[in-house]
């Protein structure tokens, strides 16, 4: 069943044109991504769908009577509403049967109208979807539903926008960047319940996860081109390098036969016979096709930054609490060269706070962070860049340095730095208030860059960035000789970035992990489920209640943190084992191994009789 036609639309703003003669169609069940560079369109697209833009030429139909819903990245809400008058307002017939339930019961002695309201909610079964709406509002940590919206944060403004768009339950759901402002555990949350619902979908993100597990057709608008792929994220990889490789190809054939016809057209006389003029039509289509070239060059880099010395970052029994709300509690950890951290958690935990701190922005409450005298620090914050009037993109980004050295003497430029996060020569002399969201960010990325830093702190470094950006901004930092923390959500990047974790636990607990965010979560699901009192299996909730009794608050996050501890130890064991087998080793170097080794053995023995002791507690 065909929900919605585009045919031929185009777009322009003066003499930037977005896209021209886009065609394609959204049928029932269809869960499509539409994936693209910034400033190429897409929210544009996302908007004229939704209606709130429109186009210069061509036609949107959609199916009579489909219920469709909308979320932005910039959501509008009346500020003086509660969370609960917002969902309510929306004109779904089943919320106003629940809304008028609820106000009956608050007037009991009206017995004619509580009738009139339940015989309701039984005739559409409401019950079902208020538990649902219920759940979904829970899942989205928007618990308080009392709480008016003007006092919301930006993130939570936008979950409650994806709240609304999914309890509203529409035949077609348009979503720009669904898991922007979402933690690690709603999105996977997400992940699920788009799995279990009967939803269509069309949707911009760049969640790569998200697109593989989620969507089973990928839309692609490359160079002003549309090419539809019937499959999930792997399934376009692997057809998108085909097309590619098979374009390159035809590009070549087309260069030797414009050789060929560049000769012919040479030897021509000026009169023209008629089959000779058809052949000059041809020439042109052939030269066209002959000068094809991909803008997806890319510069290898082999950075030349100031050495990290032997003292780089460490933390001294750090605190920080904003009143009762507790981010560390002394914290210690020292860290090494090459080092490669990322930080996950839920929203609230710290995670930015930590950050801040590490770079000076915020203070401690108590302990100390000591930086090394060679560090210098990159920092990428959600903020991004402060928009001068009349400012060009080149201009912006040579406030902050004009080139990057390299090994052998070399260097790589501004514009050549831009190049490489595909803004082009022209796009350079562009004004920066022209820019998308997304492209805006890969320009505040560009000023981070060129400073040349030896230690990145990246904080959402891939929110609004496009797949193509995030491909780059990788191979990068897989490149990148320096150390490198990174907060993130996007789980396909921290895989690919970083080698171990510092999970944001709340309550000032940080647990260390060796590994990337897969490892963390096979790791998670392979632990015996323990559940809290509010679920419903009564036999799980009473092992959490007795753990209660046996252990105190303070032994049983004890307990959880030797678990954690234990396993990042094994890991260092190991790759101290591994030391031994270079045959260069001095005898000098392999006493200085072993008295290590021998020191974490004693470490890991120690852990390991407090965590029976305290296992033994908990099970007696």
């Amino acid at each position: 069943m065909n929900y919605l036609t585009v045919e031929n639309i185009s777009k322009s703003y003066g003499e930037l044109v977005l896209f021209e003669d886009l065609s394609f169609s959204i049928h029932k069940d269809d869960k499509i991504a539409f994936v693209a560079k910034n400033g190429t369109g897409k929210t544009s697209i996302l908007n004229i769908l939704a209606g709130d833009d429109h186009t210069d030429s061509g036609t949107i139909i959609y199916r009579k009577d489909i219920k469709v819903s909308f979320l932005s990245q910039d959501p509008q809400f009346d500020p003086k509403l509660t969370v609960e008058e917002t969902i309510f307002a929306s004109d779904n017939p089943i919320l106003q049967i629940i809304g008028n339930y609820e106000k009956a019961l608050l007037h009991p002695e009206d017995t004619k109208s509580y009738q009139k309201a339940f015989e309701a909610m039984e005739r559409h079964q409401a019950w079902d979807f208020e538990t649902q709406y219920k759940q979904i509002l829970f899942q989205l940590k928007l618990e308080d539903l009392n709480q008016k919206v003007g006092t919301l944060s930006g993130g939570q403004q936008k979950r409650l926008a994806l709240a609304n768009a999914l309890i509203n339950k529409p035949d077609l759901l348009i979503l720009d960047e669904p898991t922007n402002h979402l933690d690690l555990e709603m999105i996977e949350w997400l992940e699920a319940f788009f799995t279990k619902e009967n939803l269509t979908l069309f949707m911009v993100t760049h969640d790569r996860y998200f697109l593989e597990r989620v969507c089973n057709e990928i839309i692609e608008l490359d160079e002003g081109l549309l090419y539809t792929y019937k499959g999930n994220y792997s399934y376009y990889l692997e057809q998108r390098d085909a097309r590619i490789e098979r374009e390159a190809v035809e590009t070549n054939k087309a260069k030797q036969l414009f050789k060929k016809e560049l000769e012919w057209m040479r030897r021509q006389p000026k009169a023209r016979t008629t089959k000779s003029k058809s052949r000059i039509d041809d020439f042109k289509d052939i030269k066209h096709r002959a000068h094809q070239r991909r803008k997806d060059h890319q510069i290898q880099l082999e950075l030349n930054m100031e050495r990290l010395g032997s003292k780089i970052l460490e933390l001294h029994k750090v605190s920080k609490a904003f009143k009762d709300k507790i981010i560390l509690n002394k914290f210690e950890y020292t860290f090494k060269k090459g080092e490669r951290v990322g930080i996950i958690g839920k929203n609230g935990t710290g995670k930015t706070t930590f950050l801040n701190l590490l770079t000076q922005v915020d203070k401690p409450d108590t302990g100390k962070i000591v930086k090394g005298d060679t560090v210098k620090f990159g920092y990428y914050t959600q903020e991004g860049i402060a928009i001068k009037p009349e400012q060009k993109v080149i201009e912006v980004i040579r406030e902050y340095g004009d080139y990057i050295p390299l090994k052998k003497g070399r260097q790589i430029s501004a514009q050549q730095l831009l190049e490489r996060f595909l803004f082009s020569r022209k796009k350079q002399y562009d004004y920066v208030e022209k820019l998308s969201g997304g492209e805006r960010k890969r320009l505040y990325l560009c000023t981070v860059l060129i400073q040349n830093p030896n230690f990145l702190i990246l904080d959402e470094p891939t929110n609004d960035l496009d797949i193509i950006t995030l491909n780059v901004l990788e191979e990068f930092l897989m490149d990148f000789p320096g150390c490198i923390i990174v907060v993130s959500h996007d789980r396909y990047f921290m895989d690919k970035v970083v080698d171990h974790l510092f999970v944001f636990k709340g309550d000032g607990l940080i647990e260390g992990f060796p590994g990337n965010y897969t490892d963390y979560r096979v790791y998670e699901d392979s632990q015996p489920a323990v559940s809290t009192p509010s679920e419903p299996k009564k036999e799980k909730a009473s092992w959490k209640q007795n753990a209660s009794t046996k252990l105190s608050f303070n032994e049983e996050k004890e307990l959880r943190n030797i678990e954690s501890k234990l396993n990042a130890l094994a890991y260092d064991k190991k790759q101290l084992e591994n030391k031994f087998n270079n045959p260069d080793l001095s005898q000098e170097e392999i006493e200085s191994l072993s008295l290590e080794l021998q020191d974490l053995m004693d470490t890991i023995e120690a852990k390991e009789a407090r965590w029976f002791e305290l296992s033994a507690k908990l099970e007696g």
